[in-house]
């Protein structure tokens, strides 16, 4: 129903989180209603008999229960509850119109694969600019790419490239240089899930003890110090 009825809404709202998000608990409710269909069953209440209805004339005694018959009832409601058959919702058949045809929604996941590695190639040239020294460039670069660290593949292509430049012995960094880089490695961490623990956290380790800066003679600072915080 979805694919069929939403898809031009979904197109709409893309951009707007409010109505994302509505249309997002519309949905919820809707699934919620499908998994619980019957109600809380509501308790009758018994009336408390009203003030100085002691009070009034001609009240009838409370008959005598009879203890059997009462027995016999209860019986009578346990055996029918036994021999009922479960209670199923009745399923409603409805037909769906099959929706926008195939190639609109491979379209649109084409347009997102092109985003990806649109940004991926804002990680690559930012890494790149850094290293080479053109801190304008990367200053530029580097909003994009601290917007981009919310992907994952994002976050596994700056370990990658970070990696090329420790094998080409290039750790050893300017002031500037270790700024953009723990800053990379700091937004890289903080967007981690648990399920990034023994991949790209994994990944950043061997390099975070690699990247350094020379403070004064015989003192350098590793990257690791910097970005140790982090779960």
């Amino acid at each position: 129903q979805l694919v069929a009825y939403e898809v031009k809404r979904m197109r709409a709202e893309e951009g707007n989180k409010q109505k994302i998000l509505r249309h997002i608990k519309e949905l919820a409710e809707k699934l919620y209603k499908n998994e619980n269909p019957y109600p809380a069953v509501t308790m009758h209440k018994v009336q408390k008999p009203t003030e100085g209805c002691h009070l009034r004339l001609h009240q009838k005694p409370f008959p005598r229960l009879d203890e059997g018959t009462v027995q016999w009832i209860i019986d009578q409601a346990t055996a029918k509850l036994q021999t009922a058959p479960p209670a199923v919702k009745a399923e409603k058949k409805c037909m769906v119109p099959s929706g926008p045809p195939i190639a609109a929604i491979l379209e649109r996941n084409g347009n997102a694969l092109a985003n990806s590695a649109r940004r991926l190639e804002v990680v690559r040239n930012c890494i790149s600019y850094v290293f080479e020294n053109k801190m304008l460039e990367a200053k530029k670069l580097f909003p994009a790419v601290l917007r981009a660290m919310k992907g994952r593949a994002a976050r596994h292509c700056l370990t990658q490239e970070l990696h090329l430049h420790v094998q080409q012995n290039r750790a050893v960094l300017d002031h500037q240089q270790f700024d953009f880089v723990i800053r990379m490695m700091n937004c890289c961490l903080q967007d981690c899930t648990a399920m990034d623990e023994h991949g790209i956290a994994a990944a950043l380790l061997p390099l975070v003890t690699a990247f350094c800066r020379k403070l004064s003679p015989g003192i350098t600072q590793f990257a690791y110090s910097c970005v140790q915080e982090h779960v």
